[in-house]
């Protein structure tokens, strides 16, 4: 052991000195300026960093990532799985409740009178077998082709479905049958998510419970067909009068066709509609033969089967049924309850119409015309129908309507229906549109009372590049030279047709339309025989057009329905525009008033002289279609206006037919018993309130008399032409049929006959109660008319002589030259 001092020992063994410069040592902080020093070698296990993806920025934040889109979708399948296995279970098939629910709605009068009850039930259910397999593939093919194969909902026609009600293609349904059954048989018809909802889970399970027989069973049997029958049992009697098992291709397809729209494609309630009807019955039968259940042969020998004619329920006799059918239209076509709601019952609705009125309407009726038949002895007086509405024109209200004499046994509402012509109650529409639009003649004159116009017979209308037209007068009589007045008082078609081209035809027909008359009413276009009245508007619309005349030109929307409420106590909603009538001035008040006071003159001295009974100021037109199937009266006071309609109709086939010799009347014109029924009407409705002359504000010159110097050598023939055809044949016979015990003024009825020696031979046509007939010839001789059916030629040139005949004290046959140019003093002719 070494004596000297042993060092410390430090765990290691001595180094050798280095040669090299020594590394600086690590700062503890500062950014370091030199590359870092890669890793140590010797210390193996230890992973270097990954690297950091950069952050998203700008619209790159807004766009999900594929990790958090695909949880999106999970969760939302899950979401949804768990919503659906909820309401499975949850929500079971009830009891079927159809028959349960199912309730009277009740009908009141103004007052709050009972007006109606709407009739049980009709429904009788027959098992599948006993329903032909031609109507059974005539329903599928029309609402659910696919309804074997497919389940019990599809999601692909609920979501067209809902895609057409948005993009404004229709309210369409994109319901199954299966859907349709749950419904109808176990649910109610309101339109609401929770309902919705509970047809979506219920369809699932009836289609794993049911088979598709039992379930297309159930369908047909509560289906609703209109004519108040449920199930196709109830409707094949009440269309065709047979059992379901003997329903026809052609049968089957229309009641297929019916489930779209039950009463609108009804082709006996609503004749209008029979294009819509046969386009969905055509639809029906291409749906058969494309699968395969009706070969293209058989499909084309399908003629289509005319239902027969209906019959009311016996709980709606009398005017109930009309008025029931015609206020559930009202609430239908503005949307204020749909039509399968309605039929599920339990409204009370309080209506607009006055009991009191309604009944002196029916009386009126009874007295001008229905007890007047002899339905044994003159086969055509079998087909004499009656309609008649009453409008208060400054509400809007409908006070009273006139369907028919029986809805048991007319079931067509004679007051709503449009199928039959307006004839000359249209060319009052002409001469307000004339002078709302400030319109001229061809030369250049303005249009008003006294412009006179050429009323020759069959003269070409001048300015109208659609072809010749030439209108026929009543009996071909020209008139020559004439003012609007006197050929508003004649109903001149010449006249009109040339006026109708001055104004502008489609002019016309928008103002018509601003009157009140609906824009689709059928055969209203716009052409020069749009004066004649060719167009089919109803006996309301026709109300509401000349309310608003009555009312100096503002238009209120006509109501039917002043309160409704479901179940007792909830009150469904009206719209304002429905209890609160809409002032809109939709003409002019001139153009209104010029018109009122033409019209007035109509009452005083021409064809409507048989409205004087109505002891008020009144202004009115009568007017006639064409072959004498309808005549009209549209007239009104201050206070209402009313229309009323004769019309001619089979009671087997439902054809149009003439009255020709109806009521013992060589003809019946507007003049005669329409007039008369609106003048007993009036009197009695207005019985016991002040009577009011019409306040009127007329277009400049109206009131001056601008006539053409009287030609005794033109006919003045009183038999005046109201045709809605477009030839003029048809026309109004002017004037009115000889009252009972002389209280209306018997009509003249010049007609010429083309003697050689120019003389016109007057002829009584065989009217009784000593009607007469005057004539004038060619060079100014007057004929006398004379009672008994006798005929002279007068011998007094260029005068005018009185009809000779009286009844019971009434003078009977009007002067040959009586109306607004006898007596006048001539101001200014036409040169």
């Amino acid at each position: 052991m070494s004596d000297e001092p042993q060092q410390r020992s430090r765990g290691w063994a001595p180094r050798e000195p280095e040669t090299g410069p020594r590394p600086a040592p690590a700062t503890a902080a500062g950014p370091q300026t030199g590359p870092r020093p890669g890793p140590r070698t010797g210390k193996p296990g230890k992973k270097p960093k990954r690297k950091q993806r950069p952050r998203r920025t700008g619209l790159r934040r807004l766009v999900p990532t594929w990790r958090a889109l695909l949880g999106t979708i999970l969760g939302t399948v899950l979401f949804l799985a768990g919503l659906f296995a909820l309401g499975y279970f949850l929500v079971r098939i009830p009891s079927a409740n159809a028959a349960a629910i199912k309730q009277s709605n009740v009908y009141l009068y103004a007052d709050g009178s009972q007006l109606a009850r709407d009739g049980d039930v009709n429904r009788e259910n027959v098992p599948l077998a006993q329903i032909s397999k031609d109507a059974q593939h005539a329903t599928l093919a029309a609402e659910d082709r696919d309804f074997y194969s497919e389940s019990a909902i599809d999601p692909k026609a609920m979501l067209r479905a809902g895609w057409n009600t948005v993009t404004g293609k229709g309210r369409q349904s994109g319901s199954t049958i299966t859907q349709q059954y749950v419904k109808n048989y176990y649910l109610g018809q309101e339109q609401t998510v929770t309902r919705k909802v509970k047809e979506f889970f219920i369809s699932i399970k009836l289609d794993r419970e049911k088979s598709k027989d039992d379930i297309l069973e159930g369908y047909l049997n509560t289906s609703y067909y209109g004519r108040n029958a449920y199930g196709i049992q109830a409707a094949a009697q009440a269309y065709y009068g047979v059992s379901a098992r003997d329903l026809t291709v052609g049968q089957g397809a229309y009641l297929a066709a019916l489930l779209n729209a039950p009463s609108e494609y009804d082709v006996i309630a609503h004749p209008e509609n029979k294009a819509a009807a046969l386009a969905r019955w055509n639809y029906v039968l291409d749906g058969m033969a494309k699968q395969k259940w009706l070969t293209r042969a058989d499909r084309d020998r399908v003629a289509f089967p005319a239902p027969r004619q209906a019959k009311g329920s016996a709980g709606l006799s009398g005017q109930r049924g009309y008025l029931v059918q015609a206020v559930n239209a009202y609430l239908t076509s503005n949307g204020i309850v749909d039509e399968d709601t309605l039929t599920s019952g339990g409204y009370r609705i309080t209506t607009t119409l006055q009991k009191s009125k309604q009944d002196a309407f029916v009386r009126a009726v009874d007295d001008q015309v229905m007890d007047q038949l002899d339905k044994k002895n003159r086969k055509v007086d079998t087909y004499v129908r009656a309609g008649g509405v009453a409008i208060d024109p400054s509400s809007g209200k409908v006070l009273a309507m006139y369907g028919g004499v029986d809805y048991t046994k007319q079931y067509v509402n004679n007051a709503t229906r449009r199928d039959y012509q307006v004839g000359s109650t249209f060319k009052p529409f002409v001469f307000t549109s004339a002078v709302q639009n400030g319109s001229g003649t061809q030369d250049g004159r303005t249009i008003n009372p006294n412009t006179v116009y050429d009323g020759t017979d069959q003269r070409p209308v001048q300015g109208w590049n659609g072809g010749s037209y030439a209108p026929e007068n009543e009996d071909g009589v020209s008139y020559g030279d004439i003012s609007v007045r006197t050929a508003t008082d004649k109903s001149v078609n010449s006249v009109y047709a040339q006026m109708a081209v001055d104004v502008g035809p489609a002019e016309v027909e928008k103002t018509a339309v601003a009157l009140g008359l609906p824009a689709g009413t059928p055969d209203l276009t716009a052409s020069p025989s749009i004066a004649l009245g060719p167009a089919t508007a109803s006996v309301l619309d026709m109300a509401k057009a000349y309310a608003t005349l009555a009312n100096h030109g503002r238009h209120g929307t006509y109501t039917l329905v002043g309160k409704i409420t479901k179940d007792g106590s909830e009150d469904v909603g009206l719209p304002v525009r429905d209890v609160r009538p809409s002032t809109r001035q939709v003409v002019s008040r001139e153009a209104a008033d010029t018109t009122t006071s033409m019209l007035q003159s109509v009452v005083d001295g021409g064809t409507g002289q048989a409205a004087q009974d109505a002891g008020r100021p009144a202004a009115g037109k009568t007017g006639t279609a064409e072959e004498d199937t309808a005549a009209w009266f549209a007239g009104y006071t201050p206070d209402l206006a009313t229309v009323v309609a004769v019309m001619g109709q089979d009671p087997e086939t439902g054809a149009h037919k003439s009255l020709y010799g109806a009521l013992g009347q060589s003809r019946v014109n507007g003049g005669g018993y329409p007039a008369q029924i609106w003048a007993q009407f009036t009197q009695e409705a207005l019985d016991g309130t002040d009577a009011t002359d019409f306040d009127l504000q007329l277009q400049p010159g109206a009131d001056e008399q601008d006539d053409p110097s009287y030609d005794p050598g033109t006919p003045d023939a009183t038999d005046n032409q109201d045709s809605g055809g477009t030839t003029g044949g048809g026309q109004d016979a002017g004037g009115t049929q000889g009252g009972a015990n002389g209280s209306t003024p018997a009509s003249t009825n010049g007609r010429t006959q083309g003697q050689g020696q120019g003389q016109t031979q007057g002829e009584t046509n065989g009217r009784p109660r000593g009607q007469a007939d005057g004539g004038t010839d060619a060079t100014g001789t007057t004929t006398t008319g004379t009672t008994g059916g006798t005929t002279t030629d007068g011998g007094t040139t260029g005068s005018t002589t009185t009809g000779g005949g009286t009844t019971d004290g009434g003078i009977v046959g009007t002067t040959a030259g009586q109306g607004p140019l006898s007596g006048l003093t001539p101001k200014k002719q036409r040169h």
